[in-house]
Order: structure tokens, then sequence, then C-alpha cells
């Protein structure tokens, strides 16, 4: 029996950034004993997007503090981290590390020019011309530094003597290059505060969707143009996802959202995806095949066949072919009971994929019956089946594929009718030869 491949642990509010061959995930919490255990801080796990492996990498370095609710992206092969929450408490250090040099050294951002935002977690982030901008989050100030109850809400439940915690609007710019920091002036209407919400980058334009603010938790829609630094509220027309926090936004074409999970209004976790069309600014639910079917057992600790694919506070992040990587987070609603906390990595396919793509998984799922086909192969095609044929073997307990079959049920059925075809012709050509030279290539 092979070795059992290594896998990243359970684990929330961690982060998590994909390169298109790599998701690297960092940090994050599980629950040990009823008690909220932060995950090591000194390791980088790796997963291989194309075979489906696991790798955990030693990170060195000015290594940042064990700590979840952090906000990262990836800028020119940097993972960038800032805000989070720690034993300490909110923070608002700064780190990177080169995830393309292979050493995994972190480095704390030094700051250069400009200010420090306050301490805070629960953020969100877009990415554009380089920079990063921040937006929201829960954090603390001093009482002296909270003077416009618009962009910050106080949290009337948590404070220290001077010290105020509570919810923010504030949009901050970091300079990876120059090292700096503005707070650009914002026009229009901005979106209430807010943390726990989701948010996404098309062109120059930063999307911003639910989130919590105070008691309630809601399902607008804004939109900041990160060039003239204006917002606007999309208001969607029809059926609309209902108000939720600690859920996931990903772009997934040059116009549209995808929407996952999340905790909701009346604080269930959620399993429903939905599609947001930017030009029609209409909401249209994506009744996946795995929505309602009993998950893993192996993917969540103390999880069982009842459980369905629930899931907040997990991490979100684009694939190929407009697919979405989902790994981690709580099937429970964390805030009363938290022990629900997920390994597994769930592949929602949001647009149809490329034909070349439907012959190399169809094939790789079925390598056994193509054996004999497979090396005959030219190499970079052989390679990418290989590396497929991989995922599905490996990937059995640790990633579910989940597709929309509306948008799909037609190309599926063009590529049997192609596989069957190419079944026929290579039998003939057998036939014809029997000297046993397998005909399955692509070279001419």
């Amino acid at each position: 029996m092979s070795e059992e491949q290594p896998v990243a642990r359970e684990r929330s509010g961690h982060t998590a950034a994909a390169d298109g061959q790599y998701l690297s995930v960092w940090g994050g919490y599980v629950s040990v004993a009823d008690h909220e255990v932060f995950l090591p801080n000194d390791e980088l796990w790796l997963y291989d997007l194309e075979n489906g492996l696991w790798e955990r990498r030693d990170m060195f370095g000015t290594v940042p503090p064990a700590m979840s609710g952090t906000c990262g992206c990836m800028v020119n092969e940097e993972l960038y981290i800032f805000g989070g929450c720690c034993d300490d408490g909110q923070t608002n250090e700064h780190y990177s590390v080169n995830l393309q040099d292979g050493r995994f050294s972190w480095r704390k951002v030094r700051l250069r020019s400009g200010s420090l935002p306050s301490p805070r977690d629960k953020l969100s982030c877009w990415v554009h011309k380089g920079r990063i901008i921040y937006f929201g989050g829960y954090g603390h100030k001093l009482l002296s530094e909270i003077n416009d109850s618009q962009r910050f809400i106080v949290d009337e439940a948590s404070w220290a003597e001077d010290i105020f915690w509570g919810w923010n609007n504030e949009v901050h710019e970091f300079d990876p290059e120059r090292s700096s920091w503005t707070g650009p002036q914002t026009f229009g209407r901005a979106p209430a505060p807010r943390a726990a919400h989701a948010s996404a980058t098309i062109g120059s334009k930063g999307y911003v969707c639910g989130g919590r603010i105070k008691e309630t938790r809601t399902n607008d829609v804004y939109c900041l143009d990160l060039n003239s630094w204006t917002w606007s509220e999309i208001v969607g027309l029809g059926l609309a996802p209902v108000g939720r926090s600690w859920h996931t936004l990903t772009a997934v074409s040059d116009s549209s959202l995808f929407l996952f999970g999340g905790l909701s209004v009346d604080c269930r976790p959620m399993s429903d995806g939905w599609i947001f069309n930017l030009e029609t600014k209409g909401w249209t639910k994506m009744e996946h095949q795995n929505k309602d079917k009993p998950r893993l057992v192996k993917t969540c600790r103390n999880g069982d066949e009842q459980n369905k694919i629930l899931r907040l506070w997990h991490t979100a992040c684009p694939g190929r072919d407009s697919e979405v990587i989902v790994f981690g987070g709580s099937h429970d609603y964390i805030l009363l009971v938290d022990k629900g906390h997920c390994n597994d990595a769930l592949v929602f396919q949001t647009q149809p994929q490329p034909l070349i793509r439907l012959c190399q998984d169809f094939i790789a799922s079925r390598a056994g019956i193509f054996q004999r086909q497979i090396p005959g192969l030219p190499p970079k095609l052989r390679s990418a089946v290989q590396n497929r044929t991989t995922f599905f073997r490996n990937t059995q307990n640790t990633c579910k594929t989940l597709d929309f079959p509306v948008n799909l049920k037609s190309q599926q059925t063009v590529e049997m009718k192609r596989v069957a075809l190419w079944r026929q012709k290579t039998r003939r050509n057998q036939s014809r030869t029997q000297r046993g030279t397998h005909y399955f290539h692509t070279s001419r």
C-alpha cells in the first residue's frame, strides 16, 4: 500500500493565495478540546492545482505571529499579509514572503512614509497596478482617534478605558515599491462600516459584498473605482442571496462574480453558490450537484455523513479555466459551536471547460481504461494527463469537484461522443496493423 500523502490540517480564518500552479495556505486556527488554537506560523502548505498533492514547507526569517483573520494577497510573486488577530489581539503589522525563490523567508515590511492603519482583522483587499488597497474590518482605536461615526461604528459591548473596538469602512492604499501608506479621499456614497465581508477585483474596479454591520449581516454590493476613488452601489435585480458574513467573492470572468457560503443573517452556515452578472445586475443561484449530498467523512473533524457542504470563514481563490478553489473553513456556527473545521478543497467549475481540459480529465479519471494509450501521447500532453491522473487518485478524500450542470451538459455530451468515436477508430487501427501500435495522439 502506498504511503499516505500529507494534507494540510483543517482550519478556519486562514490566508490563501493562488498563482496558477499552487494554492498557498498559511495560518488560521482550529479547535482543540474546546480551545481555539492558532496553527503553526512557521509553515506554509502548498497545494498543487494540477495533481492535487499537498506539500509542507518550513518558513524562516521574521516570521509573523500565529493568527487568524489576516488579509493576504499576491503581488509580483510575493504574498503580503496585513492585520489579523493573534494572542495579543488585533494587529496592524505587515509581512511579505517571496513564494518563487524557494527560500520561504518572511520579512517584516518597513514603513517608509505615511501612517499605518489602526489594528484590525476580518478586512479585505484589492490589488491594482501593483498596489494593495485595503478596506474595512473590525479593530480598535483610541477614543481620541474616533472622529467620524460614518467611518467607524463603535461596538458598544467592547471597550477598555479609552480604547474602543468597532467596524470601519476606511480605504488604505499600500505601495510595495515605495513601502508607503496613503489614505485616498473617496467620493460617492461609501458602504457602511463592516467586517467579515468579501471582495474581488475586475480590471480597475474593486467590489465588496455583504459582511457584518453591528448585529446584522447584509447582502449589498458596492463598487470602488480604483482610479477615481469613487464609490457606487450596485442594486441587484430579482432574486438575491440572503445577507451574510464570512463568505467569499471571486471574479470568474470580466463581468461576473462568484459568491459562496458564509454565515447568514439568521446565523445559519450556508452552502449556496451564486453568480452576479455585473452587466445585467442580476443574481443567479447555482445549484451545484453536491449541495445536499453527504460530505466526505475525512474532510471535517467531528463531521459525519449528514453534514452538507456548509462553509464559512473559508478561502476562495481563482484556478484555471474559471474554476474557484475553496479551502478550509467551518460548517458550524463558530460563535456557539466551534468544532467543524475542514481541510478539504472544493473545486467549483463556474464556466464550461475547454475541450482539451475535458479530454484530459476524462482520460485521467479513467486511467485504467486508457493505460495502454497514455504512454503514446506527446510528452507535454502525457505529462498533463499524468498530473491529472495523480489528482483523481489522491483527492478522493481531500477534494471535491462541484459542477453546475446547466452550463456543462451539452459540452460533456459532445466530449463523450468524441471519446466513443476515438475508441472505435483505435480498435479499427489496431485491427489493421495487428502490431499493438497505439494511435492516441495529437501530433497531426
